[in-house]
């Protein structure tokens, strides 16, 4: 009886803590808006001059929220603290670029982070085994640790970049991470992977809800980096900690494609003089909207769907 009353508490209070973090996001995003940084607009980017003046960096504000609310209504451990704190130090370089006269270069942000990501590659190793099931296989494999860490430092870092490459419309990104977090927590539940882990990722996408009520089109501010690199980094830990990692390539797949594709064009040709994708405009949010045709909110929907899809389907497959 007392192990039911305990676990009724913490149902109440995980409950009450998303209702007040989904009502202290939308609070402190119309309280503080004004004093947030203002986007200059995107010279390259379609349409990217209608953002000119909105206010940006509203990542600063729910990813705060989201980091209280975790630390106050879910059961946390050493390690969730560490995850959260390095969930803030993204958000927190991201701000600064976001509030620079002068955009941060390319070299230095990648540079921060990958110093974030190694240090999450080392946390998770600290704390968890260097085991990876195959869930799409039923198997487990055992990964020697130089190399969990490698690939590990390769995730954080590639989705950190990807879901920041994909934040260039209105309300894009934030609801491709939500449906890819959701994805997980499905997943998670699946595998019998039932902890206070879980009860983050519920809590993240709430706050991302509160501010999607803002940024849908067309947009009141932009999360702008201290968003977008936070829900990049929050996304790969979530993947590491479903202990089946490599599927962030389906549930992440149009995150990975948006974004992902203009960072390997960029490489190949700075690296190697390699021009690929001559045609095809990047990120495809851009692509689909000068080329194709497309509305924004078209963009939004579709490129939804086709996450929303996929993700059933590595769903169903694993309930089979």
């Amino acid at each position: 009886m007392t192990d039911y009353m305990l676990k009724d508490n913490q149902s109440i209070a995980a409950a009450v803590g998303l209702l007040l973090a989904f009502a202290g996001t939308c609070f402190f995003t119309a309280k503080f808006c004004h004093l947030l940084p203002k986007d200059a607009g995107r010279e390259f980017a379609h349409d990217g001059k209608l953002s000119a003046g909105k206010p940006r960096g509203a990542g600063i504000i729910f990813v705060l929220v989201f980091v209280m609310a975790s630390l106050v209504f879910t059961p946390v451990n050493t390690e969730i603290v560490i995850y959260l704190l390095l969930v803030a130090a993204e958000m927190a370089t991201g701000f600064m670029d976001d509030a620079s006269k002068h955009p941060w270069g390319g070299l230095k942000k990648g540079l921060l982070d990958l110093l974030i990501a190694v240090i999450v590659a080392v946390t998770y190793l600290y704390f968890n085994s260097n085991m990876v099931r195959i869930a799409t296989l039923g198997i487990t494999i055992t990964i020697p640790p130089v190399l969990f860490g490698l690939l590990a430092v390769i995730l954080v870092w590639g989705s950190i970049n990807v879901t920041n490459c994909s934040d260039g419309v209105d309300g894009l990104s934030g609801t491709l991470a939500i449906i890819t977090l959701a994805s997980f927590y499905v997943i998670d539940n699946i595998l019998g992977k039932q902890d206070g882990f879980s009860l983050l990722i519920l809590m993240f996408i709430i706050c991302l809800l509160g501010y999607l009520w803002y940024n849908a089109a067309p947009s009141k501010l932009l999360m702008g980096d201290a968003g977008s690199r936070a829900m990049g980094i929050f996304i790969s830990i979530v993947a590491l900690k479903s202990g089946s990692p490599f599927l962030y390539l389906p549930v992440g797949i149009v995150f990975i494609l948006d974004g992902g594709l203009g960072l390997l064009k960029v490489a190949l040709i700075r690296g190697f003089k390699i021009h690929i994708l001559k045609n095809i405009r990047t990120p495809l949010h851009d692509h689909v909207r000068k080329v194709m045709g497309w509305s924004n909110t078209q963009t939004d929907t579709r490129f939804a769907i086709i996450q929303i899809v996929v993700s059933t389907a590595v769903v169903c497959f694993l309930l089979l």
